[in-house]
């Protein structure tokens, strides 16, 4: 190999580089390795997230015990989502239908890539009778969410599901 040959790929290399560097004068790897590198780099998927459940009144029978036994579904319950992978957390509420299900989409900021910083919480109910939040299923401490397969591949998001949650209802003894 001749000397003017290396110079001139030593030069390019180097100009290469300092294309690849960033404002604060770090080389941008990713990038040079996608130039660089025969193969294409396979990147994870980064989809949207939805996250869905139920949310149940316990019976009086049951009242402080961690069981879902004669439970009913409690329509307006309010769930929140909460998510940490940001500088500033990101919190998303849903509202349970008449059968106890809630259903909440994330903001696009939310992805699988950044899911497991998220929790669910059961929030507040809509009955006075039962608004005793209970820890079952993480309902006070947050629900890590569990990813759920799903057999439409269809969705435009990552479907995961936590729960069920419960309140205790006021009874009187």
């Amino acid at each position: 190999m001749s000397l003017l040959f290396k110079v001139l790929l030593v030069s390019q290399l180097s100009f290469l580089l300092a294309s690849l560097t960033n404002v604060a004068g770090e080389a941008d790897v990713e990038s040079f390795e996608e130039i660089m590198s025969p193969y294409p780099i396979k990147r994870p998927s980064r989809d949207r997230v939805a996250v869905q459940g139920v949310v149940y009144c316990k019976s009086c029978k049951y009242q402080g015990i961690d069981t879902l036994l004669d439970a009913s579904p409690l329509a307006g319950a309010v769930v929140r989502l909460e998510c940490n992978n940001t500088r500033k957390p990101i919190i998303v509420e849903g509202v349970a239908d008449k059968n106890g299900y809630f259903f909440i989409q994330a903001p696009k900021k939310v992805s699988t890539y950044g899911v497991h910083k998220c929790k669910v919480f059961a929030y507040s109910a809509s009955l006075i009778w039962c608004q005793t939040r209970t820890d079952l299923n993480g309902g006070i401490s947050g629900a890590a969410l569990k990813y759920q397969k799903t057999s439409s591949a269809s969705l435009p998001f990552a479907l995961y599901k936590v729960g069920p949650f419960a309140f205790d209802p006021t009874c009187q003894p």
